[in-house]
């Protein structure tokens, strides 16, 4: 499992002398970074929501706060860019602060570009050293990319807490926004790394076939079980077992599932023989689980049993700013499938990509570049070859009303009832679609 990420690194600026900002960040640019100028604790704190940046410069005294109230900020919400403190007072106690709550060092006004520069590499060399063991930094050859944005690392960094524990874990997110692959992430930074990983999707297993799959049968124990069949479990033995969608698993396959878990063995279907087993869980589900437990749907001593620790996965439209990077990525790969040689996107079609909302998720957008840049006709991808992102009607927009269930019955009402297409009215897939109808109790 591997990522690609921007080749310039990202420098936050935060000083309220515009002059002396503006200097700073102009240096930076020069010398080869990708530079942003923010004045007030304020509008550096948003910028950090929305957008990853790899090191920030922030002066010590800001109209609205200081250099370490910002830093505090950024360490609550798991943002770990290296933080440098400019200070022209020299204050070694709020300097030694700094450096007590993590600040990676300080300089002190004016600024010698050499000394800053040289700071500067320290840094992100550092930041670099703590990040690369964990990370494979390959191509990608499965369609997913690591982001840049605040929430993107925000969940990286909670990958790599809970990846060397024992804890099982609980994957939440829409549907395409990359539930596996972070579940992929987690074994490969684990303990169970050359151990295997078994993917397998419960919304595909019926109540009879359940038990089969995930445990295993012996010859002749049914009708068409013509061999021994090892189960997943099994094969999994001393790695990870990823539960997709785990909210469509059968209430009384449940039952089992929470039986091998808390004892830690299986017994294969026809077999009066307990087998030991040592596997990790990684569930996943887009479904309200809660909810579930209330309509009596799923077993709550389940539900805390594969839920010692909850990893969201933030939806694409929440983390606009790897928008960008997530589309070239999807080019290459469709460039290289496709044998075509599109150079990348223009400014307005990266805008449109960025104002859709994305309702599939990564999914969505690899193939909806697959498919642009399959007919794209110059060697720019333009706002004309993504017909399919334009913006709604007013006719469109009053077919789907803002609640959700209405919007899946007017979608089913338009398509006379196709789910198939009722789904792809609603951008989501058929499996979404039918957990959505079992949610709302919509029957046709």
């Amino acid at each position: 499992m591997s990522y690609i990420c921007a080749m310039k690194r990202r420098i936050l600026i935060v000083e309220d002398d515009v002059a002396f900002g503006t200097m700073i960040k102009r240096w930076s640019e020069r010398t080869g970074y990708e530079a942003v100028l923010r004045l007030t604790v304020a509008t550096a704190k948003e910028e950090l929501e929305k957008t990853g940046y790899d090191l920030i410069l922030s002066d010590l005294r800001l109209p609205d706060g200081d250099g370490i109230t910002l830093l505090q900020w950024a360490r609550d919400r798991n943002i770990f860019a290296p933080l440098i403190i400019m200070t022209s007072y020299a204050e070694v106690k709020s300097v030694v602060t700094a450096i007590k709550l993590g600040a990676e060092d300080y300089l002190e006004k004016p600024i010698v570009p050499s000394i800053l520069k040289e700071k500067i590499e320290q840094a992100l060399a550092k930041s670099g050293e703590r990040v690369k063991p964990q990370f494979k930094q390959e191509k990608l050859s499965q369609g997913i990319v690591l982001g840049n944005s605040a929430l993107a690392r925000q969940m990286y960094a909670h990958i790599l807490k809970v990846a060397p524990t024992k804890m099982s874990v609980l994957i939440l997110g829409e549907s395409g926004t990359g539930k596996e692959y972070a579940a992929r992430m987690i074994h490969d930074n684990s303990p169970r790394k050359d151990k295997p990983f078994i993917a397998i999707d419960c919304g595909s297993l019926s109540k009879e076939l359940a038990p089969s799959e995930l445990f295993g049968h012996l010859k002749g124990s049914f009708t068409s079980a013509i061999d021994n069949k090892t189960g997943v479990f099994e094969q999994a033995n001393g790695g990870t077992v990823f539960l997709d969608e785990i909210g469509n698993l059968h209430y009384e396959v449940q039952v089992q599932l929470l039986r091998a878990l808390q004892e830690q063995k299986v017994r294969r279907v026809g077999s009066a023989k307990d087998v030991a087993i040592n596997v990790r869980i990684l569930a996943a589900t887009n479904e309200d689980l809660v909810l579930a437990i209330a309509e009596r749907r799923f077993r709550e001593d389940l539900y805390h049993r594969i839920n010692e620790f909850s990893l969201f996965v933030p939806p694409l439209r929440d983390r606009k700013s790897d928008i960008k990077l997530f589309a070239e990525e999807f080019l290459r790969q469709a460039n290289e499938e496709l044998e075509r040689d599109i150079k990348g996107f223009t400014p307005e079609a990266i805008g449109l990509l960025e104002r859709h909302h994305w309702s599939g998720n990564l999914r969505e957008l690899r193939n909806v570049v697959r498919r642009t840049t399959l007919f794209a006709s110059g060697d720019e991808i333009t706002p004309d070859d993504l017909p399919v992102l334009n913006e709604p009607k007013c006719e469109d927009m009053a077919l789907y009303p803002n609640n959700e269930k209405e919007q899946i019955e007017a979608a089913l009402h338009k398509a006379r009832g196709n789910k198939t297409l009722a789904a792809q009215f609603l951008k989501i897939d058929r499996k979404t679609l039918y957990n959505k109808m079992q949610l709302h109790g919509i029957k046709l």
